[in-house]
This record gives C-alpha cells, sequence and structure tokens, in this order.
C-alpha cells in the first residue's frame, strides 16, 4: 500500500508542478500546446493565468514534500484532492453553462477526475 501512495502523490505533484511551471513560463505558448486555447497577449488576462499557475505549483510542491515527509502525507493528500477536484468542478460548471469544451480539455478533466479521486481515497487511508 506504502508504494500506491508514493505514486499517487508522485503523480499529482508531477503533474501540477509540470503544468504550473510551463504556464507560468509561458503562458500563451503553453496553453495553446496543452489545452489548444489561444490567448491573447493582454496584461490582465496573462496576470490572471500566471496567478492560477503559482497556485498549481506550490500546491504540486506542498504535494512532493507528502512523499518525504510523513507528518505532511495527510496535507498533501487533501491538498491534491482539492486541487484535483476542484478544478474538475469549475469545468463542470463551465460546460453546463458554456457549453462543451474541445477534446483537449475534456482529456484533461479526465485526468483531473482520476487523480482527484485516487488522492481522495489516499487521504481516507492514510486518515483511518
Amino acid at each position: 500500500m506504502e508504494i500506491v501512495k508514493i505514486v499517487i502523490l508522485s503523480v499529482s505533484s508531477l503533474m501540477l508542478l509540470y503544468v504550473g511551471a510551463m504556464r507560468l513560463s509561458n503562458p500563451i505558448k503553453n496553453y495553446l500546446e496543452n489545452s489548444g486555447i489561444t490567448l491573447p497577449n493582454e496584461v490582465n488576462l496573462l496576470n490572471e493565468m500566471r496567478g492560477v499557475s503559482s497556485v498549481m505549483l506550490c500546491g504540486g510542491i506542498i504535494i512532493l514534500l507528502g512523499t518525504i515527509i510523513p507528518s505532511l502525507t495527510l496535507t498533501s493528500y487533501v491538498v491534491a484532492g482539492l486541487i484535483f477536484l476542484g478544478f474538475a468542478l469549475g469545468r463542470f460548471i463551465s460546460m453546463a453553462v458554456d457549453g462543451k469544451p474541445n477534446k483537449k480539455i475534456i482529456q484533461g478533466i479526465w485526468f483531473e477526475i482520476v487523480l482527484g479521486i485516487a488522492n481522495v481515497f489516499g487521504s481516507v487511508n492514510t486518515w483511518v
């Protein structure tokens, strides 16, 4: 079971670290490549995108720490579950209000749901 916990936290942290860092460093290029979204070079929108990206990056750091510091494992699971399921919830609300997004975003939703549920499972097993 310990290996499963490490894998869940590692995959979750690496995903957030990678996406957060890439979108923080160059949001215009990385949103287009990863989501098929074309961002205009508009300072306020880029500021918002970088803000969300830095939250993802910092969340990834906290989650990664849970793989090496046992006292942070439960916290890491909770943070990961909230981030991934929070993104999925927001996307489902957007789909209901705004319509169906492109294929890349729908694939992302599935990753968010799977990782979110895996982290909730891990947090329950850690807490109990």
